[in-house]
């Protein structure tokens, strides 16, 4: 089969702005939303992988695996596991163990103000060596029986507020009182972004209870999780469970899929009717040809030759509004903070993502472009060289 020239198709993209503007901007809108569903679903799936660290083991309540804002366990599990587990990692004699709170509460902006959503941990000096991943970038850490808290970078974004309203030095109202924000945190790529910080102690006296939700400890080089098992089953009476942390993340974002899912057919269901748009474009652009698509059959080229030619011009319109979208999501989606029922994370525009979003606008040209292309050619060649 005799194909038409590579310059043809080019060309013709210049004949009609107005159309190639068009079908730049469907194919952009197109894959600007499959640009922000792979980016949602790509910095989800990253931000739960990345919170975990393998050498890190949780003991949690027996039965909460899913969910250590239910967890409950004895506030001593910590240093019963140190005094019986050998192999916890330590640092000029202070143990790896981070005895942890983990609470979904309200904070307010001002006594008896409106609430503000936030994942609030409380935690000792040890969470800074068990979480290598968090590190204070501005401030202080804060000190107990200060009420003082520590913001995560992205914290936030989990509450619904602007960025300085947990600048260091703003007063938060819990239980009542004003807590101070003392300082500032990152864990890069970790839900731990999200969420707010203060001592340990303190968050039990103002959420009045003295138990934990979990212990998190490190294991040195060489130590199995099977000896934090065997410390779990031993003391029946603590009703721990142990899992690595890796694990418990990994039990998260099996428990989002549904939400990955929908976000995906939701990208579907509206590509679906921009390629309608793009269709009732295409028909009408088509449409308008029918005589020189006639002529080109009467010279010789087949209607196959012909087809392969309106689907390059399509191709080139809809890949170039794709570059135009890869382009805009890089700039304007990547790092892109959103939040969600596990606090906040940073979308992510990374090269799977970016290919799959030329993909769709590739697709979508060829797509877009067979069925009215196919329905021009119907026509017997001697009415459509006499067609107006």
């Amino acid at each position: 089969m005799r194909l038409l020239p590579w310059e043809y198709a080019v060309r013709n993209l210049g004949r009609s702005p107005t159309r190639l503007a068009l079908s730049m901007a469907g194919g952009a809108l197109v894959v600007l939303l499959v640009l922000s569903a792979g980016a949602f679903v790509r910095g989800m799936e990253q931000s739960l992988r990345v919170s975990g660290s393998e050498q890190n083991v949780m003991l949690l309540g027996r039965g909460s695996e899913e969910s250590v804002e239910r967890s409950e366990i004895n506030p001593a599990a910590g240093d019963l596991a140190f005094a019986n587990v050998d192999g916890i990692k330590t640092r000029a004699g202070v143990p790896y163990v981070s005895p942890e709170v983990h609470m979904m509460t309200e904070l307010h902006e001002q006594r008896d103000g409106r609430p503000l959503g936030v994942a609030l941990r409380g935690v000792t000096g040890a969470a800074f060596l068990v979480h290598g991943q968090a590190r204070v970038t501005e401030g202080r850490a804060p000190e107990p029986g200060r009420d003082e808290f520590i913001a995560g970078r992205m914290a936030h974004t989990r509450m619904g507020v602007p960025a300085d309203r947990l600048a260091v030095g703003k007063t938060l109202f819990f239980d009542g009182r004003p807590w101070t924000v003392v300082g500032k945190f990152e864990a890069p790529g970790t839900v731990m972004e999200a969420e707010v910080w203060c001592p340990l102690r303190d968050l039990q006296i103002a959420a009045k209870r003295d138990n934990l939700s979990c212990v998190v400890l490190t294991l040195a080089p060489g130590a199995e999780l099977a000896d934090v098992e065997l410390f779990a089953t031993l003391r029946s009476d603590l009703e721990l469970t142990a899992m690595r942390e890796t694990d418990y993340y990994s039990t998260l974002l099996a428990f989002f899929r549904p939400v990955r899912a929908m976000v995906w057919a939701t990208a579907l269901l509206i590509a679906v009717g921009g390629l309608f748009g793009g269709l009732n474009t295409m028909y009408a652009a088509f449409a308008s040809r029918v005589r020189e698509l006639g002529a080109l059959q009467a010279m010789g080229f087949t209607r196959g030759a012909v087809v392969v030619s309106l689907v390059q011009e399509s191709v080139l319109s809809t890949t170039a509004g794709a570059l135009v979208a890869a382009a805009a999501g890089v700039l304007l989606l990547d790092g892109l903070a959103v939040r969600f029922s596990m606090g906040a994370f940073g979308l992510v525009v990374d090269g799977a993502v970016l290919a799959t979003g030329l993909l769709a606008g590739a697709a979508l040209g060829v797509v877009g472009a067979l069925p009215p292309a196919w329905r021009s050619l119907r026509m017997p060649i001697t009415e459509a060289l006499k067609a107006s």
